[in-house]
């Protein structure tokens, strides 16, 4: 066989395999967009807005028309039909006239950014992320959001997983990154070494709880974070994603209770501020989300469902661990809470 033959044939299979490459492409998409336009799988009352008072706003994981848009139910009926907007978000939180919406923008290269929204459905203010997004929270007044990104990696198992949290002021000027403050463990100053940050919650804007994550020692803990200090002090460890409860004495978050790494077991747990303690709740699955407290006696966390891909549940259990979790919301994930 001489090399004009062998170039001739070199270039007729990549023909045929570019050929078919393509006819799958254009199957999968024309199946994906399919899929998209197919009924939801939820009872949806319509399109609209998820601003409002006493409302829960999730992303809407149900197949289908509106699959990963940012949906919205009464807080009096969260089983109800469920309004579904235009914004498609991965994560989210929201007040009654905000909302953040952490998105990644799907392509050849992803991109990743953070959206704020008004009631109106307006876009305000956009700004980039560094990575996948994994966590956001607003100030009780909606004056600070934080946000949370997987700068490599994309799961807290991950080994030599790295993240990035940033405090966003809604006037547009951003506190300096976490890496940057004083770390105080036990009450000493840490060494700066490499050290994540993620999943903040709130006191006010002066005040929030976060996690640190220890790259060499591999421990978690609990800080509390003092905005004008510029400081971060530990107050529990082995614990990760905490949520501040509504009445500001109670910290939830999920804490290691077996393993560690892709093996690790998390529980969701509720701390007392006052008292330092801490009580496991009767979950039974590892849980891997930021809780969100729907009132004062109750939590929200998703779950992920076994029997569809990229379908996730809401799921609630009682917060002093009376009663075992049931689903609240079917096809949702990342709940927020609008209590006014």
């Amino acid at each position: 066989m001489n090399a004009r033959t062998k170039w001739v044939i070199v270039a007729v299979v990549s023909v045929l395999v570019l050929g078919g490459t393509t006819a799958f492409g254009l199957t999968s998409w024309a199946g994906q967009q399919a899929a998209q336009q197919a009924a939801s799988a939820a009872e949806v009352q319509g399109a609209g807005s998820w601003a409002g008072d006493r409302r829960i706003v999730f992303r809407n994981t149900a197949a289908g028309q509106g699959y990963g848009h940012v949906a919205s139910v009464a807080l009096t009926d969260p089983d109800g039909p469920r309004t579904v907007g235009d914004a498609v978000c991965d994560r989210l939180d929201a007040t009654a006239t905000q909302l953040v919406c952490l998105r990644i923008v799907r392509g050849i290269a992803p991109t990743y950014s953070a959206t704020l929204y008004a009631a109106d459905g307006e876009a305000a203010d956009t700004w980039p992320l560094s990575g996948i997004p994994s966590r956001t929270r607003f100030s009780p007044d909606g004056a600070l959001v934080a946000t949370t990104a997987f700068v490599t990696g994309h799961a807290y198992a991950t080994v030599g997983f790295s993240t990035e949290t940033v405090i966003h002021r809604i006037d547009g000027k951003d506190l300096p990154g976490l890496e940057e403050w004083t770390l105080l463990i036990d009450g000493a100053p840490a060494a700066p070494t490499d050290r994540n940050f993620w999943g903040i919650t709130f006191v006010d804007d002066t005040t929030f709880y976060a996690t640190v994550g220890m790259t060499l020692s591999g421990r978690t803990y609990l800080v509390r974070g003092d905005i004008a200090a510029r400081t971060l002090t530990t107050v529990a460890e082995n614990v990760e994603c905490p949520s501040l409860s509504p009445d500001g004495t109670r910290v939830a978050f999920k804490r290691l209770t077996a393993g560690s790494g892709a093996t690790a077991h998390w529980t969701p747990a509720v701390y007392d501020i006052a008292t330092g303690d801490i009580d496991l709740l009767p979950e039974a699955r590892s849980i891997d989300d930021q809780i969100e407290w729907l009132d004062e006696n109750t939590l929200l966390y998703g779950m992920p469902r076994t029997d569809a891909a990229g379908d996730m549940d809401v799921w609630a259990i009682a917060a002093d661990g009376s009663r075992a979790p049931v689903v609240l919301i079917e096809h949702a994930w990342s709940p927020a809470v609008v209590r006014r």
